[in-house]
């Protein structure tokens, strides 16, 4: 059969076939049993194969009232953790046919302009870091059916939370310590308003405080190199005895922490052990290699899009945190003997 040199249209498939567009659209839509016989559905499947027919799913999806498209807002693209998180999402939509919009809100300047005449109208639904909340506010998000990735389940603004078992993460870093020995630790904070940091501040200050004799400080940072060091020496430099080791909130932050022991002439883990939370790639380039909470961003991504895609069904999604596990490397070791 010849094909047309312009896009065949579905009256060009019942046309080869001998049937009504109505027939055509029961069969290419899946919706042709006990409407039309098999023999019927058979000859225009092999009309529309041989024309190379493909639906117009654009048109079809303004009938429906459906974009398929969700918006994946993150705080930004300067870790590698939400790229983790976009790429578990965006497979996930894929299979079920639908596209994710990357939506970043710039760290320090807010977030970006709205990119959308009207968010509503644009998109199905939305899935979003509680730490990007300014983001999805000012583009309306929170107004479609949304489901909120590292949020409060309690006053969370989504119909689903999706968390990871942050928590626990913090009870093995602290039990792993407490093990080992250390009884004086510094909590190198996320200097950053987020339910998630907040979890691992009180996580942490609840487990040392059960332990008789233990001590913890806290010096808040930004998530940055640069921001760490800063904060790591000017707590370690302080009056009093020395803290034995460092938990950071993030790798990033311990990267910092080294840079800052380095300079003050003291070994990891020797002098101070380090941990971090992530497991970044950046965590075995560092020297020694530093123990931290291996976070599956990927997994993340892909049960934050399957909990939002029941959403738009209206199912209930899968409601269990992701478990984390404690990735134990060079970088702790029994404090030294005073």
């Amino acid at each position: 059969m010849a094909r047309s040199s312009t896009r065949p249209t579905s009256r060009d498939v019942a046309q080869a076939a001998g049937v009504s567009q109505a027939a055509v659209s029961l069969v290419l839509g899946d919706k042709w049993r006990g409407r039309v016989s098999e023999a019927t559905a058979l000859r225009v499947r092999e009309a529309a194969r041989d024309l190379g027919y493909r639906p117009n799913l654009a048109a079809r999806n303004l009938r429906l009232g459906r974009t398929r498209t969700v918006l994946l807002v993150v705080p930004a693209l300067t870790t590698e953790f939400f790229a983790g998180v976009y790429t578990g999402a965006a497979r996930v939509a894929a299979e079920h046919g639908f596209g994710v919009v990357l939506y970043p809100s710039p760290e320090g300047i807010g977030p970006a302009r709205d990119p959308f005449a009207s968010a509503q109208a644009a998109l199905d639904g939305v899935l979003a870091s509680s730490m990007a909340a300014d983001a999805l506010t000012a583009i309306r998000g929170d107004q479609l059916p949304l489901v909120m990735l590292d949020s409060d389940p309690a006053g969370s603004l989504g119909a689903a939370t999706v968390n990871l078992d942050i928590a626990d993460g913090v009870r093995q870093v602290a039990r792993h310590l407490l093990d080992l020995g250390h009884r004086h630790v510094l909590h190198l904070a996320a200097d950053v308003p987020s339910w998630t940091f907040e979890v691992r501040a009180r996580e942490l200050a609840a487990r040392l405080s059960a332990v008789p004799g233990t001590r913890i400080t806290t010096a808040p940072a930004p998530i940055s190199i640069d921001g760490a060091l800063a904060a790591t020496e000017a707590a370690l430099t302080a009056p009093g005895p020395r803290p034995t080791a460092v938990i950071c909130d993030d790798d990033k932050l311990a990267a910092g922490a080294y840079k800052a022991l380095r300079r003050l002439g003291l070994r990891v883990p020797d002098d101070v052990s380090v941990t971090g939370l992530d497991d970044l790639a950046l965590a075995t380039a560092l020297d020694p290699e530093l123990t931290t909470v291996r976070l599956d961003a990927e997994l993340f991504g892909e049960r934050g899009m399957h909990a939002l895609l029941a959403v738009l069904e209206g199912h209930p999604p899968e409601g269990d945190d992701i478990p984390v596990q404690l990735v134990v490397r060079g970088s702790t070791a029994p404090p030294p003997a005073r």
